[in-house]
């Protein structure tokens, strides 16, 4: 199914998404966010983050991420009850799209396909380290050859 911007997540399929425990995705999400991100992660980056709820949004997917970063990692979090300090709400393919660097984060939020609700120095924080890293950082290619890497290094 293609929707005007890309791919977008089937109703079943979201339906589906929805109705699992946000826990268990949330605590995925944060091991490929250790995994790809905070080996990148600049130390006044991970001071500002300390202790920061954030959550990200998959709207089409009905899925929700809470995390946290606490201590030099991130950390899956339950922010049911109180609001996080950063929701970031996008479709998946908005976030594909980001991730490859085919679409500007500034065009997705004035074109409103990308939404951030919450702390406005804490969003731009998040877009700026993102903005910063190299591109390649991200590319399944990059991370893959990452985890091999890891994984003679632990052998």
């Amino acid at each position: 199914m293609n929707g005007a911007d890309g791919f977008t997540i089937p109703t079943p399929v979201a339906r589906v998404f929805g109705a699992l425990p946000r826990r268990p995705g949330s605590q995925l999400f944060v091991i490929g966010l250790n995994f790809a991100l905070t080996p990148h992660l600049p130390l006044d980056t991970r001071a500002m983050l300390e202790g920061r709820s954030l959550r990200i949004e998959v709207t089409d997917a009905g899925l929700c991420f809470d995390y946290t970063w606490r201590k030099n990692a991130f950390e899956a979090a339950h922010h049911v009850g109180r609001t996080p300090d950063l929701t970031i709400r996008a479709q998946a393919w908005d976030y594909h799209r980001l991730i490859q660097r085919g679409e500007d984060p500034d065009t997705l939020f004035f074109s409103r396909r990308l939404v951030m609700e919450g702390d406005t120095e804490l969003g731009l924080l998040v877009k700026n380290t993102l903005d910063a890293l190299e591109p390649d950082v991200l590319r399944p290619q990059q991370l893959l050859r990452n985890l091999l890497t890891r994984a003679r290094q632990a052998a």
